[in-house]
């Protein structure tokens, strides 16, 4: 008789364009059927195991989910470190295409045998979403325009556009002190954006540009968005559904951007607004 405690599996990913691993893992049930696929991105200053996440990638494991979770290589966690953000460095090095082209790694792993630890008989590749958070939420918007092996797509309070249309002043005080700073409420730490960041940004406007292209996608797609959200306003998710009208939307009353989570997350169960968008979620990819 199959358990009904999913499993847990870890391994590290490696992007060709630079040599930094980072790290990802699955969860699901093991009883050797083939099980639709969801790859999960963290967003801007989050990562694979903060709050409620492994509390929700069990839940997806439960409802018949392979639930596979990365950390972004430049997020600033550290491979065997502490798991919470610790190198402010990659942190300050990260940008929007290494962020891409760190997913994309991953989906390259899951369809070459034996790149990662994952039997093949548990997963159905042919039903492969991703869910992004956040800022996460933007980058699996525009991996789905570029990757034909992307299913469905679903945003849980994404980020509408890449371009923060700096002031010209910002822009100028940025380029010639090479950093800006942002602060981390919860770490107290003062977190550099170099302005690679920026350069990296205009040298790829065009595969970054989530406005036009959301107009592409061919993937379902769902969006989920709290009307409380504090960091992103829920109109970015009907901007998005705007641009792509077949697009499903859902608007979460009473949720904060983090629909109820925060770190760290003690409880056994979801926050009741997290319940929710996974529930909806889980209906979506049915």
């Amino acid at each position: 008789m199959a358990s009904s405690t999913p499993i847990s599996t870890d391994f590290l990913l490696r992007n060709p364009n630079h040599t930094r691993p980072f790290a990802a893992d699955a969860r699901y049930l093991p009883d050797g059927q083939a099980k639709p696929v969801v790859v999960f991105v963290h967003g801007f200053k989050g990562f694979k195991d903060w709050g409620h996440f492994n509390v929700l990638a069990d839940y997806f494991a439960r409802q018949g989910f392979v639930f596979i979770k990365l950390n972004l290589s430049h997020n600033g966690v550290v491979v065997g470190g502490s798991g919470d953000l610790e190198d402010m460095e990659a942190f300050g090095h990260n940008n929007f295409s290494l962020e891409l082209d760190d997913l994309g790694a991953l989906l390259d792993a899951l369809h070459t045998p034996g790149a990662t630890p994952l039997p093949p008989a548990e997963l159905d590749l042919t039903r492969l979403a991703l869910i992004g958070h956040s800022r996460g939420g933007g980058l699996v918007l525009l991996k789905a325009a570029e990757d034909a092996r992307v299913t469905f797509v679903v945003g849980w309070a994404a980020i509408n556009d890449i371009d923060q249309r700096w002031s010209p002043d910002l822009m100028q005080r940025w380029q010639a002190d090479g950093v800006q700073y942002i602060d981390n409420a919860r770490t107290g730490q003062r977190m550099p954006l170099y302005y690679q960041l920026a350069e990296d940004y205009q040298r790829n406007k065009a595969r970054l540009d989530i406005p036009t292209l959301v107009c592409t996608l061919r993937q379902p797609l769902l969006l989920l968005h709290g009307d409380q959200d504090e960091t992103l306003t829920v109109q970015m998710a009907h901007d998005i559904q705007a641009w792509q009208p077949r697009a499903k939307l859902v608007v979460v009353p009473g949720a904060n951007h983090v629909f109820g989570g925060r770190h760290p997350w003690e409880e056994s169960g979801l926050p009741a607004d997290a319940q929710r968008v996974a529930d909806e979620t889980i209906a979506f990819l049915r």
